[in-house]
């Protein structure tokens, strides 16, 4: 074994690799020629002495070595990219890189939005926006900031709760003159629920506000797809009210009697704290992501 030998060109090529199970998926990915990739991950096994890859028509998965030094590549990969970005600017500067991980659809229906007039405000700043429910983004330092609607616990967080995010059920104008509009939690026997398929945490909200799993006649635990389900006048499904209030043709139904509220978190790596450009995005979030989560405009 030869560690010395081993370049970080080859490692980004080793997680690559990994997760396109192929040389020429990952080298789409990285944008590199397929023999480079090849190259590199030849030079990595040389260097290590084991087989990383078993190769088949299939396509390329990981060997036992493999699997073991994948996690450890990735925590590599997640502190470069920290690196790059704390150097992307100054500690006290108004620029650089922030990056910042949310929920599918916080990321997709609220944050864009919030977002605008901070980069219109700051040409220097820039925001990467990684989609995922994983508490372990910031603990990794794969994220700076974390929108998250479960309180993050971890230690080495610093969170604060900026929100209560009112959820109720809705329908497409389209659906309710079709089906009617039911008035009690008995009628919606006879309508299309949409909801989760496996999600504990999203059918036990639903399970306390009346509506059980054998009730939901379209399932699936992304959010995203449920919203288009009831956007497309599929039936009626819970969401954000601030969500709904951006679609005009949108109804709320039995809003007196299912009603849930999530609650909104803000987290930050501690050691991100003192960073000018990561507290102008904290800062920025505290005051436009509350009225987004109520209303269909952000103030």
């Amino acid at each position: 074994m030869n560690i010395s030998l081993i370049q970080w060109d080859h490692w980004r090529s080793f997680i690559a690799v990994a997760e396109h199970q192929s040389l020429s998926g990952a080298a789409r990915a990285l944008r590199l020629t397929q023999p480079t990739v090849g190259r590199h991950i030849d030079l990595l096994e040389e260097a290590v002495g084991a087989t990383l890859f078993l190769r088949s028509p299939q396509g390329m998965a990981l060997s036992a070595l493999g699997q073991q030094l994948l996690p450890e590549a990735r925590t590599m990969a997640a502190s470069a990219a920290a690196l790059a970005r704390t150097v992307s600017a100054p500690a006290d500067a108004m620029r650089g890189t922030v990056r910042l991980t949310a929920s599918e659809v916080v990321g997709t229906e609220v944050l864009p939005a919030v977002l605008t007039p901070l980069l219109d405000a700051h040409p220097g700043l820039v925001v990467e926006l990684v989609l995922s429910n994983r508490n372990d983004d910031l603990l990794g330092r794969e994220a700076d900031l974390a929108v998250r609607m479960v309180r993050p616990v971890q230690s080495g967080l610093t969170a604060r709760k900026i929100a209560d995010v009112p959820v109720g059920l809705f329908a497409h104008e389209d659906y309710l003159q079709r089906h009617g509009t039911p008035t009690t939690l008995a009628a919606l026997d006879t309508h299309v629920l949409i909801g989760p398929d496996r999600d504990t945490a999203a059918l036990a909200a639903l399970g306390s506000a009346g509506l059980e799993q054998g009730m939901i006649r379209f399932r699936t635990d992304r959010e995203s797809a449920q919203i288009n389900a009831i956007r497309a006048g599929m039936g009626i499904g819970a969401m954000q009210a601030g969500i709904a209030a951006r679609m005009p043709a949108l109804r709320p139904v039995l809003q007196d009697r299912v009603s849930v509220s999530m609650d909104c978190w803000l987290a930050l790596h501690s050691d991100m704290r003192n960073q000018a450009r990561v507290r102008l995005v904290f800062d920025h979030l505290v005051a436009h992501l509350p009225p987004a989560f109520r209303h269909a405009a952000v103030s």
